[in-house]
């Protein structure tokens, strides 16, 4: 089981934006924390505040904020909505199926329970769950090292 960027990245803008409470941050700014692409980013947070998660804020002085409060952000369906293709193998895709047995195969039931449990077991958890006990603030002293090690001295 791998997630894609897309999801890998929602999720690492949803804790940038935590460690960040009540700020707008530019797009540039978790860009060049991270060291992803402005643009794959710009997609990320367009999925993001089309499910309600983000505030988007247009413009030289916008950015992005929390639409919500990170207790009411569940791991799990943020994973579900960035990944609207999530599958484990190739029979879960009805259109490109191409394996011969699938009408007769037993693995695909298994698969799709294994699937709803990691799902369920993210969805235990919150972004407050992964901010909690000075991670927040951690994490937060993390980017300020990172953006100053290309500071001049």
């Amino acid at each position: 089981m791998q997630l894609s960027l897309h999801g890998e990245y929602a999720l690492r803008v949803l804790l940038y934006l935590g460690a960040h409470p009540g700020r707008v941050v530019p797009t540039a700014e978790i860009s060049g924390a991270y060291g992803i692409s402005k643009n794959h980013l710009v997609r990320v947070m367009h999925t993001l505040g089309e499910d309600g998660y983000l505030r988007l804020i247009p413009g030289r002085a916008g950015g992005v904020s929390l639409a919500i409060e990170p207790h009411l952000i569940r791991l799990g369906d943020v994973v579900r909505q960035a990944e609207p293709t999530l599958r484990l193998a190739e029979c879960f895709d009805a259109k490109n199926n191409t394996c011969g047995i699938a009408p007769v195969c037993s693995l695909k039931p298994v698969l799709k329970e294994a699937l709803s449990s990691f799902l369920s077991t993210l969805n235990r958890y919150t972004l407050a769950d992964l901010l909690a006990g000075g991670t927040r603030d951690r994490i937060a002293r993390k980017f300020v090292s990172i953006s100053n090690l290309g500071a001049p001295a």
